[in-house]
């Protein structure tokens, strides 16, 4: 027996040595898939002008009775009833937001989420080249949470579309974002269910994945391991505002149609 004990350590430590490559010949390589798909995702920001907040009614106590008690700390212009905000004759202020795209067409037009640019005044997008362009609204759906966008270009890189119907439970994917404005982001995971439908009213038969997803990541794509497009990033579930396992986005044959 102590003559074969070494011999059964020989044979475990052979047959470890030949699992362990092919455990990692089944995860699946991203990278070609990234580099070839990266440069058609693009990150969005937005400006939009915030007009000063209208005064509530303060019951025709005159404006000198206020000032008294208050000082200039509640300035009232004279006609209007407004608070002046932010700096310029117009008392406009702008608001950033971020957020992410894919590029469709060769010549420019370029999906993302409503809700990135709701009430914008200003769209541009980055590329990941660094360059910028001045992009503008060709429509907007909020029920389904798709917009899409034009900008001045040609010759373009884009993505190839996939099916959504030929999509299944625990198969990879990945996503391409801009999360925390941190451009060209990729994260991966599996698909844990289709078709889910969220309490928000939303007309989305969602599907739900635990790939990281977080603030900049809307608008982005959800990749399959053949490089198509599949989902368009959109929700998460979360506690604390970041991610928690939980991810929602749009499947692909639901914004082409709104589209």
């Amino acid at each position: 027996m102590l003559m074969k004990k070494p011999f059964y350590l020989f044979a475990l430590l052979l047959s470890w040595l030949w699992f362990v490559p092919v455990v990692h010949a089944q995860l699946p390589d991203f990278v070609p898939l990234v580099e070839k798909n990266a440069p058609a995702v693009v990150n969005i920001s937005t400006a939009s002008k915030v007009k000063p907040q209208r005064r509530a009614d303060l019951n025709g106590i005159p404006e000198e009775l206020l000032r008294r008690f208050f000082g200039d700390a509640f300035p009232i212009p004279p006609g209007q009833g407004e608070v002046p905000r932010g700096r310029g004759d117009d008392n406009k202020k702008e608001m950033q937001s971020l957020g992410t795209g894919f590029i469709i067409s060769a010549d420019g037009y370029i999906i993302t989420n409503h809700h990135v640019i709701a009430d914008a005044d200003e769209i541009t997008v980055r590329f990941s080249d660094r360059k910028e362009l001045s992009a503008k609204v060709i429509g907007s759906d909020e029920r389904t949470d798709i917009a899409l966008l034009k900008v001045e270009a040609k010759g373009l890189p884009t993505v190839t579309l996939g099916q959504t119907s030929k999509l299944k439970v625990g198969e990879w994917v990945l996503a391409i974002g801009s999360p925390f404005g941190f451009e060209a982001t990729v994260t991966q995971g599996i698909v844990s269910a289709k078709e889910r439908t969220l309490p928000d009213d939303t007309y989305v038969p969602f599907i739900q994945s635990d790939v990281a997803i977080n603030p900049g990541n809307s608008g982005g794509p959800l990749f399959n391991l053949a490089g198509e497009v599949v989902g368009i990033n959109s929700q998460i579930y979360s506690r604390s505002g970041g991610f928690m396992g939980l991810s929602f986005s749009i499947p692909i044959e639901v914004a082409m149609n709104t589209v």
